[in-house]
């Protein structure tokens, strides 16, 4: 029986739909306990141990200490009020990254109702039947029933580096799963690096034998990323200020004004002033929405360091099938020695043409995973006639895989009292292994030039005939093979591609098309992309030393014929010399080069697993300009979270001045705890959620590639950030001292300094939320968040200006008409103070900057 036929046999119909979701309830998802998960009340026991919020309490319990109850009961009503707010952001991220987790999680392919169906692993259940191939995990414990050739490393579970060969349960082993022999079992998360097979689901879960080694082989934690490092050196140095500033601060009150309670209030309040607790949340929400954002553009982010990265891609290596072409192969043109038919011309094709389709279709693997077998297996089917000589060809008796070296696939089929061995692979391996003289080579070669020149992708096919009597050779060069003639397949450019691929140019990235295609499809295909046409062969590349590639990689754009090994010479050469570099790949063989990346990017529809575990990000449909998105977005989200951190810099000098300098002066306290809390409930969202959903600049991609040690926090942004900052606190103590010194109340100047300083620190957000555009643009575009953000601030200061108990409560007086009008017009000017100092001081926003 043809093994293509036996796949629909009755006893390989798998679980029905219905059964297998009774056991999925029944016996749970295959998957492990988590790691690192949070529940609401580990979120909640995090929350509670923030230094704010230690801060917040401490001060509500010294007011109700020193009788000021009500001042107490409202901070630590403020304080339940913030970890509400920290527990909605957190949960919001948490079901985000689990949403995340769902989308990452390794595919199988099942027989379910006698049909292939890919599903996630999760639900894999006892009583499947996968099917695996080359690059697969292994998604759960099972014993093998059919294979070829099949070799597993399972190197997770035994720790030997060497793969180990399985065969199918047979008649004369244990049925009882249990005592299955174990060169018919295979383990969860075991690789498949050659073969296929198929195999029944015995343990999933917590009981298969990964499961059993349960929580020391969950997945080491990610490293702390460059920019995670940078503001953990930023909160370490605004933390030791804090701490130093709060104690002098609250010695220097109660010596010189003999009022500890007071002094001590005055530090924690320094201390809340100075703590940049807002740090942690914009890192948090930005990574968590930024993950999101792109993975709504068909993009997984694998790694948190993959996000930082994006912006400052400067080389993009691809593939072409399937990533810059449809993937979507179909048979050209058939060649043998005499003739050439064009099979897109409809019409009966000649024995001598079908002869060279029939025996690619044989070279094939009989349950196909490359795109180009399954064009040719289908083409096989729909136009093969009954007078094909090796029609007869009913079995397979071994198969002859691709390798490094031999780029050639032979496939031995039983036929009648003989084999009949069937070879296609590149033109010039086929030819090796037909032993063809110069003279044929040349011949051949010119032909496939001709066909290549059309952007065709050209395989030759020949055949070896063996009588069956000796045992078959172990290597297909030992075959005595025939030339038999060429097949040129064609894969259209995805239509959007050479626009995407501009887009990158107009950015600085270059974009670099890595292919095993012959050098003259390769070449034509780029022109029709817009890429250079220089290619280099992967022939030229092998005799080429790395210094020499470094130099080479500077100028070529197209590779052919390159091996996954060369593709990762490639990646270090262009490394070296200072380039950031994404790598594309979907095979077990690209692997190293993923890694080697500073971006690894597997393709999530046809990539194997290994290759989506050796990534950074996954295109969940494979599709180029779905990179080109992301790397986008990631610009964005670099240059908010750069808007972020500066804001937040920039509105902390206010504070700290506010509360540090009224000491040093020998003034009235202007801040107190309960005005720190307010603010902080206004600049936590602010850059959490105005700036992570702030448009894009619209220079975005025109700008060169952020350098790759460029820092978040540039000297000449810096110093802008604390004049901006300085600016405002200029303003607020001008107000509150010039109302001091006319004679007004402690509570009335500060009324007036305090809505000042609100009015300023919404003036600092709009300045900030574009960098290369004026404030009128900026006023004019869009924001949301930064409408309901600015709506609330205002509607909560008519509240407590307006109500005699809070204004109290906030240690405020009314604000006379014209004292109001003051504050107001202080508060609005601010804007454009601001903004002055932003166009004179701050570098826009490049990629490139320091």
């Amino acid at each position: 029986m043809n093994t293509r036929e036996r796949e629909n046999t009755p006893e390989l119909a798998g679980l029905t739909e219905a059964r297998a979701l009774d056991l999925l309830q029944s016996v749970g998802y295959n998957e492990l306990p988590a790691a690192g998960r949070k529940g609401i009340f580990g979120i909640l026991f995090r929350v509670l141990r923030e230094p704010m919020l230690l801060l917040l309490l401490a001060c509500g319990f010294i007011y109700v200490l020193t009788g000021e109850a009500r001042d107490g009961i409202l901070l630590f009503a403020s304080a339940l009020f913030v970890i509400g707010i920290t527990l909605y952001q957190e949960v919001k991220s948490e079901r985000a990254l689990e949403a995340l987790r769902d989308l990452s999680s390794p595919r199988a392919l099942v027989i379910r109702d006698g049909l292939p169906r890919r599903i996630p692993g999760r639900e894999v259940v006892p009583g499947d039947l996968v099917q695996v191939t080359e690059g697969d995990r292994i998604p759960a414990d099972g014993v093998l029933v059919r294979s070829t050739h099949l070799s597993v490393d399972e190197s997770l579970l035994t720790g030997e580096s060497f793969s180990v060969e399985k065969s199918p349960l047979s008649a004369m082993d244990s049925s009882a799963d249990t005592e299955a022999p174990k060169h018919c079992r295979l383990y969860s998360g075991a690789m498949v690096v050659g073969g296929q097979g198929l195999a029944t689901i015995t343990h999933t879960g917590a009981k298969s034998e990964i499961g059993k080694i349960g929580r020391s082989l969950q997945s080491a934690p990610e490293s702390t990323t460059p920019l995670q490092k940078e503001i953990g050196r930023i909160v370490r140095i605004f933390g030791l200020l804090g701490i130093a500033f709060s104690v002098t601060i609250a010695v220097a009150y109660g010596l010189t004004r003999g009022n500890w309670p007071k002094g001590i209030l005055a530090g924690l309040a320094a201390a809340m002033s100075l703590l940049p607790e807002e740090f942690p949340v914009v890192m948090t929400v930005f990574l968590a929405m930024g993950a999101w954002r792109i993975a709504k553009k068909q993009v997984l982010t694998r790694r948190v360091a993959a996000i930082e990265s994006l912006g400052s891609i400067s080389a993009l290596c691809v593939d072409k099938t399937g990533t810059l072409t449809q993937n979507r192969m179909s048979v050209r043109v058939l060649r043998n020695k005499a003739e050439v038919f064009d099979v897109a011309v409809v019409g009966t094709i000649p024995p001598a043409p079908l002869e060279v389709l029939d025996l690619a279709a044989l070279a094939c693997n009989p349950t196909p995973f490359d795109p180009m077998e399954k064009a040719i297996l289908e083409s096989f089917h729909a136009r093969r006639s009954g007078t094909v000589r090796v029609a007869a060809a009913d079995t397979l008796v071994r198969l002859y895989p691709l390798s490094t070296g031999i780029m050639a696939m032979s496939c031995a089929w039983k036929s009648g009292d003989g084999v009949v061995v069937a070879s296609k692979g590149a033109p010039e391996a086929v030819l090796g292994l037909c032993h063809a003289d110069k003279t044929e080579t040349e011949r051949v070669l010119s032909q496939v030039a001709e066909l290549a020149s059309e952007g065709l992708r050209v395989l030759a096919v020949a055949r070896a005939d063996h009588d069956g009597r000796m045992p078959l050779p172990e290597n297909q060069h030992d075959f005595e093979f025939k030339f038999v003639g060429l097949i040129s397949l064609e894969d259209p450019i995805r239509p959007e591609v050479p626009a995407a691929i501009r887009e990158c140019q107009d950015a600085g990235i270059r974009v670099l098309m890595l292919t095993g295609d012959y050098p003259e499809t390769a070449r034509t295909i780029a022109v029709k992309l817009g890429l250079p046409a220089l290619v280099m062969s992967g022939t030229e590349l092998s005799r080429t030393d790395d210094l020499h590639l470094q130099q080479i990689v500077r100028t070529t754009s197209v590779f052919a014929r390159v091996t996954p090994e060369q593709k990762l010479r490639i990646v270090i050469a262009l490394k070296a010399i200072g380039e950031r570099v994404a790598m594309t790949g979907d095979g077990v063989n690209d692997a190293p080069s993923l890694r080697w990346a500073d971006i690894g990017v597997a393709m999530g529809g046809r990539g194997t697993d290994v290759a989506r575990e050796a990534s950074g990000i996954v295109l969940l449909d494979d599709s180029f300009t779905s990179l080109v998105a992301a790397i986008r977005l990631g610009r964005r989200i670099y240059d908010n979270l750069q808007k972020a951190i500066l804001f937040i810099l920039a509105v902390h000098v206010p504070i700290a001045g506010l509360t540090i300098l009224p000491v040093a002066l020998k003034l009235p306290l202007l801040l107190l705890p309960i005005h720190i809390v307010f603010l902080e409930l206004l600049i936590d969202p602010a850059c959490s959620l105005v700036y992570e959903a702030e448009a894009e600049e619209a220079d975005i991609m025109t700008r060169k590639p952020r350098r790759a040690d460029a820092r978040l926090m540039p000297v000449r942004n810096l110093l802008s950030t604390l004049a901006q900052g300085s600016a405002i606190l200029g303003l607020v103590l001008g107000m509150y001292v010039g109302l001091l010194h006319y004679g007004h109340p402690t509570e009335q100047a500060r009324a007036g300094a305090f809505l000042t300083l609100i009015l300023s620190n919404l003036s600092l957000i709009l300045v900030n939320r574009a960098r290369n555009t004026g404030i009128i643009h900026t006023l004019r575009s869009h924001n949301r968040a930064f409408a309901g953000i600015a709506f609330g601030a205002i509607a909560l200061l008519v509240a407590i200006y307006s109500f005699a108990p809070l204004r109290s409560l906030f240690g405020l007086s009314v604000l006379h008409p014209p004292d109001l009008a003051i504050a107001i017009l202080v508060g609005v000017s601010s804007l454009f103070v601001t903004a002055l100092i932003r166009a004179a001081l701050t570098r826009p926003l490049t990629q490139s900057s320091e």
